[in-house]
């Protein structure tokens, strides 16, 4: 961040959503710069501007890179702007300037405003829904509740991480233990210290399920249709809910759901992130992928997991005292369903509707296995680094293909530097690819690939004339 002598900062805002992020009280993070409590207090109020000495306290105490003050996190324009695109607010213009302003000096408010549109419009899908199946509406579903929770915090939890961390080690501190193979110390593990045997079953015999308990035989039996990398995974699975149930059920009971099946799910979700942890233990997987340049492949070798398993990994450094990336991840299916959608940091696609067709996730299956990346702009100016590749459907059977979903991972542009698939390319000149968000939210035009017209402005379809765009459209 270049600072000139004479510019007064003002990063009320920003400081206060990084407080937020570190769990902090004002009187804890001034303690720690050694200010005191009213003088950041005025600091987040914008009544007072940061100091270069203030700027070079933060970076040393929480180790943040500076540049990051620049981010938006939170609720950002894009999300803003999306909100305020909704025809409800026909007739009601917001400026850019005060998208930015209330992102940067209120990002409660923004958050809040996001997440309150993002029920309404929900609520407005299912009732529409509802309405042509002759029903009154759904409710907000179980995984729509998770997916937010998970992703109100940056998809990180410390307190798993550091169980995670613990648990790795003891498996391989274990007597038994000889050879620097994953599956094999934690099946050692659940037949020592808990009587519990790992069996590998015929698809036939296990119908529907890939892994499943057997309390009363203590098995923990896995279907043969699973790899190596998913049955490691089953057996970190196993020993995560076996060792830390007490410690996911207080985590669960803390976030207040709103019934039983949002419960299980939520403990489903926390206990597969206690599983990656166990497998990729915080410190050695960041402290790898940051040595590496984020070398998927070479974090596959070293943990013994797949593609995915280290991608959706990635999306989830934001320890405070040794970060990664700022990755985002999405999954989506050839129909372009999106089952998966992770960030840690900023997140440059629609928050409530689909992606754009000329992102390059949508074409990885053409070249299937192949890592394919690309960089692309958003309409707010903003640059990212992506890559994607096809990746195999957990336990695929006879009617399914194989590689029939294509996970996408990407960082801001400025982060690209750090990873080894941009090395090569001109990151101050870039080749770049204009993208939107959900075509009924995107403004660019003309668009061969659009699906669907802007919901915020009128068509100019005439007899006369055919654009490249089925929905052409006027600008305002």
């Amino acid at each position: 961040m270049n600072v000139s002598a004479d510019r007064k900062l003002f990063l009320g805002g920003r400081l206060k959503r990084l407080r937020r992020e570190l769990t902090l009280t004002q009187t804890a993070m001034a303690g720690d710069l050694g200010v005191s409590p009213s003088y950041l207090n005025h600091i987040e109020r914008n009544q007072r501007p940061v100091t270069a000495q203030l700027l070079l306290r933060l970076a040393e105490t929480y180790d943040v890179d500076l540049r990051a003050l620049n981010q938006q996190g939170g609720a950002g324009e894009a999300e803003l702007a999306e909100v305020f695109a909704d025809p409800m607010f026909n007739g009601l213009t917001v400026p850019r300037h005060e998208i930015l302003q209330l992102a940067d000096d209120a990002p409660g408010a923004a958050d809040a405003l996001v997440r309150l549109y993002r029920a309404f419009s929900d609520r407005r899908t299912r009732d529409r829904a509802g309405a042509e199946h002759g029903g009154s509406g759904l409710e907000e579903t179980p995984a729509d509740w998770v997916r937010e929770h998970i992703q109100e915090r940056r998809n990180h939890f410390p307190d798993l991480d550091a169980l995670g961390e613990t648990l790795h080690t003891a498996l391989f501190a274990e007597p038994a233990v000889t050879a620097d193979d994953f599956e094999a110390a934690a099946r050692a593990r659940l037949a020592a210290r808990h009587n519990l045997t790992v069996k590998i079953m015929p698809a036939e015999v296990m119908v529907e399920w890939t892994r499943r308990f057997d309390p009363h035989r203590r098995r923990l039996l896995l279907s043969e249709t699973l790899g190596p990398t998913s049955r490691a995974f089953a057996a970190a699975y196993q020993l995560a809910l076996i060792e830390h149930d007490a410690d996911l059920t207080t985590m669960v009971e803390a976030a207040a759901t709103p019934d039983d099946a949002t419960r299980h799910l939520l403990k489903v979700s926390l206990t597969n992130t206690l599983a990656a942890a166990i497998l990729m233990p915080y410190a050695a997987f960041q402290q790898l992928a940051e040595a590496t340049g984020s070398d998927i492949a070479r974090l596959q070798a070293r943990f013994g997991v797949s593609f995915e398993q280290v991608a959706h990994r990635l999306t989830t450094l934001s320890r405070p005292t040794a970060r990664g990336v700022p990755f985002f991840l999405m999954r989506v299916d050839q129909a372009g369903n999106i089952s998966k959608r992770f960030a840690s940091g900023a997140f440059p696609f629609s928050r409530f509707g689909g992606t754009c067709p000329r992102w390059r996730l949508h074409s990885a299956f053409r070249t299937p296995g192949r890592i394919v990346t690309q960089i692309i702009e958003t309409p707010d100016g903003g640059r990212w680094f992506t890559l994607a590749r096809t990746v195999d459907r957990q336990g695929h059977d006879a009617f399914s293909e194989g590689q029939d979903l294509a996970v996408g991972l990407g960082c801001e542009l400025k982060h690209a530097h750090r990873l080894v698939y941009a090395h090569g390319l001109d990151l101050a000149a870039p080749e770049v690819t204009p993208i939107g968000p959900a075509c009924r939210l995107c403004h660019r035009h003309p668009c061969a690939e659009r699906a669907a017209p802007p919901v915020d402005r009128p068509l100019t379809v005439d007899d006369w004339s055919k654009s490249v765009s089925p929905y052409p459209f006027a600008s305002r």
